[in-house]
């Protein structure tokens, strides 16, 4: 065997080199094996991380560079009219970041590199065989490496996923055909993202910050295949008719088509191989949450199989991945093709359907609220319970500090009403706060356990169950 490691992760997007990091900031030895030749590329799709995703990546000490590199947006608009309004959220981060993808592989894969995570590019996985040890990665560029466990986060085509026999069911979009540019532009649009559509028609502009915009648009009428040619003129016909005007584009650097499936694996594992991003899910671009959606999958997967491979816990604790985030990704799938459908309606019915729930969104609170948390990520939950599974808000803790500081590191976070005297653990932080019940807090920044005045041996078992024996 040319070579051994402890997760071979296939694919360099940002759910990849997320995970990676987090691997190789746990001690995990990780290799991230990826086709394309070294260097982030700056042709990008993704250009928003939600509230949830950034607070993900303040527990990585990552959200303050990133929010300095982007333009934070407090209102989402979404169809018919109906505006979101983000200042509203109960977060650090009551906004959409606009950012590139292309800036947020960059931090993430210079984190993982620091961190001591391998890389290995021009490297193609054609096919994974797996026994009880371990997973064994055979492809072109490359020779043989066994890893004891494979993350394929490769995208829409996964060969991870073909190598394991993981169908990906679903449909293509009621979009086809969507053209992407990036272009100059003579005149300045009047908001930061802006956005039109008329039932026949939607377009997008996105500033890279460099003088370029990303054009995204769709008409009904160029319903064409990906590979059919594209010029700036087609682009200008459809950005006019969404828009009524073309903002004066020029010196395109770019030009391309890609159409939008809704697909999702029936299964987010295969034995020691795990799907993560577009490579278990892909969805309509509406609310931006395809990016933001692999970054919390791996959010998820990370800790889990550094606490395997670590022995602080069972292999079991790897079902939990698919159990948590396969329902996730299928509310995702199913509100971002309600919302590009809602907002392409052309026919009478649906216009009155669109225009019903524009009006009961905007005098209902609740709803609105709720659809504000499923777009931002911040309303999923991995439990029925009352707090357990939830998300842990940034609660302050003392010293001028905050629990997604505490959580920096990959561990898990104790708080309680007095102080802790039990034995040390060297996953573990804790501290006291003033809230009426001690928490357990997960990596993911989710509540794992909680009781009002626990015993110090009810205490030390759950911190056993969950954390791990002392070192």
């Amino acid at each position: 065997m040319a070579g051994t490691t402890g997760v071979a992760v296939v694919g360099c997007g940002p759910t990849g080199l997320l995970l990676a990091g987090d691997l190789a900031e746990a001690g995990v030895p990780v290799t991230v094996l990826e086709k394309r030749p070294p260097g982030i590329s700056n042709l990008t799709r993704a250009f928003a991380l939600h509230a949830r995703t950034l607070e993900q990546l303040d527990a990585r000490g990552l959200a303050d560079e990133l929010e300095a590199l982007g333009h934070p947006m407090t209102r989402l608009g979404l169809f018919g009219g109906l505006t979101l309004d983000l200042s509203e959220l109960p977060t650090r981060f009551p906004h959409v970041l606009v950012i590139p993808q292309y800036e947020v592989e960059r931090v993430l894969e210079r984190r993982a590199r620091e961190a001591g995570a391998e890389f290995r590019h021009e490297t193609e996985v054609t096919a994974l065989t797996q026994d009880a040890s371990g997973v064994t990665v055979l492809g072109r560029g490359m020779e043989p490496l066994r890893a004891s466990y494979v993350v394929g986060a490769d995208g829409m085509r996964s060969a991870v996923r073909e190598a394991v026999g993981l169908p990906f069911p679903g449909r293509r979009s009621v979009i086809r055909s969507v053209v992407l540019a990036d272009v100059r532009l003579s005149e300045s649009p009047p908001e930061l993202l802006t956005a039109g559509t008329t039932g026949d028609a939607f377009a997008l502009l996105i500033p890279f910050g460099d003088g370029y915009h990303r054009v995204v648009g769709w008409h009904r009428s160029h319903d064409v295949p990906d590979d059919a040619p594209l010029d700036l003129a087609e682009i200008r016909d459809i950005v006019r008719a969404a828009l009524g005007r073309d903002h004066g584009m020029h010196d395109p650097r770019w030009l391309s088509r890609f159409h939008s499936d809704e697909r999702q694996a029936p299964a987010y594992r295969a034995g020691r191989v795990f799907l993560a991003g577009d490579a278990a899910h892909v969805h309509s671009p509406a609310g931006g949450q395809g990016m933001n959606t692999g970054l919390q999958d791996a959010a998820n997967l990370s800790w889990k199989l550094a606490a395997v491979l670590s022995g602080r816990a069972d292999e079991s604790l790897l079902d939990t991945y698919d159990t948590e985030r396969h329902p996730v990704g299928r509310t995702v799938l199913r509100s971002s093709g309600t919302l590009i459908r809602l907002a392409m309606a052309n026919r009478p019915w649906t216009r009155g359907l669109r225009s019903a729930l524009t009006t009961l969104a905007t005098h209902a609170p609740a709803l609105r609220r709720r659809a504000l948390h499923q777009v931002t990520g911040l309303g999923y939950a991995y439990g029925p319970g009352p707090l357990t599974g939830k998300r842990a808000p940034d609660i302050p803790l003392p010293g001028n500090t905050r629990l997604y500081e505490a959580l920096r590191g990959g561990n898990f976070v104790l708080l309680t009403q007095v102080p802790y005297d039990g034995v040390d653990r060297p996953h573990l932080t804790t501290s006291k706060w003033a809230g009426p019940r001690t928490l357990l807090i997960r990596p993911d920044a989710y509540i794992a356990w909680t009781a009002r005045s626990p015993s110090p041996t009810e205490l030390e078992q759950t911190l056993l169950a969950h954390v791990g024996p002392p070192a």
